[in-house]
């Protein structure tokens, strides 16, 4: 059985915090980072809820429903290096599957606590400024500690691994992001390595991502005759192309684990000068699962970002 123990990549939640000078927020990706920097001195403050629906067409016919709750701050260290740190709160992660022990047949699981804090910086290693845009490209490197519990039971015993809220190891990611921003659009780009650590004879796949982003501003159409600091809406467009490896139990591998998946994100933004309220819906373009390997249905985030 394969699910992920977050609600979604670490990167989806603490995506899109980011400062311009200060004084102004600005369009940036929902479901992952932004190259664009924190000011010095100012700090950022998200909440995204997250509700993610999976299922498998093999035999016990499992359905994995989470609803969790990312909550982020971040702070500028320097004009150039930003810290964040992240802890979800799962509302539930439930467990619907169907045994192949009589009289047991279809059984629900569930389970409810805080997850596995991550802490992470982020690096402007090269900047260009043009005319009414700019381009950034900021490393990211971090870890995420094993502070959620991982022995949870219920009334059939300890929980699987995916009903977890923690999974008891120390992970370690990183990658790069790049950002193109202009006064009417936004580009922006992640490449992202993660690796899973082992405990108890159990290590999730390492994942690799990719994940792109457009936001288009679509009202006010024109800045000619706007003055003062006006609200923005913008239309977003993200694709996230997710590779993970088969979880590794004791000296093999689980063969219905991990797989490729591609998925495309469509949502809105309405920015103001501090607050941000924004929302996507994941719809899977394409899955390619190992064996039986559960799969995404949709994932939807809701949330909003304040900087302060």
């Amino acid at each position: 059985m394969n699910s992920s123990r977050r609600p979604a990549s670490l990167m989806a939640l603490v995506g899109s915090l980011q400062l311009m000078g200060g004084t102004m927020a600005q369009a940036a990706p929902n479901t992952f980072n932004t190259a664009l920097p924190v000011a010095q001195g100012q700090s950022i403050w998200r909440e995204q809820l997250v509700l993610r629906e999976r299922s498998d067409d093999g035999p016990m016919d499992r359905e994995v429903s989470v609803q969790a709750l990312g909550s982020v701050l971040g702070y500028g260290v320097t004009s150039k290096l930003a810290v964040f740190g992240m802890v979800p709160y799962f509302f539930n992660k439930d467990l619907d599957v169907t045994m192949p022990i009589r009289p047991m047949g279809r059984i629900e699981r569930d389970n409810s606590g805080f997850g596995d804090l991550s802490l992470f910086g982020r690096y402007t290693l090269y900047k260009k400024d043009f005319t009414g845009s700019t381009f950034r490209v900021a490393p990211v490197f971090g870890l995420t500690a094993p502070t959620g519990d991982h022995n949870d039971s219920d009334r059939f015993g300890e929980l699987p691994r995916p009903l977890q809220v923690g999974d008891g190891a120390w992970d370690g990611f990183g990658g790069v992001v790049t950002t193109y921003q202009s006064l009417q659009y936004q580009l922006d780009g992640q490449l992202l390595y993660r690796e899973n650590g082992r405990h108890d004879g159990f290590a999730r796949g390492d994942e690799t991502r990719f994940d792109a982003s457009l936001q288009y501003r679509i009202w006010p159409r024109s800045m000619k005759g706007v003055s003062g600091t006006p609200a923005f809406v913008y239309a977003l467009l993200e694709s996230n192309l997710v590779h993970r490896e088969r979880d590794e139990l004791g000296s093999g591998t689980d063969a219905d684990s991990g797989g490729t998946q591609w998925l495309l994100a469509p949502g809105l933004q309405y920015v103001t000068r501090r607050w941000i309220v924004e929302g996507t819906v994941q719809l899977p373009v394409a899955e390619d699962p190992h064996g039986d390997a559960i799969e995404d249905d949709y994932i939807v985030r809701v949330g909003f970002r304040r900087n302060f």
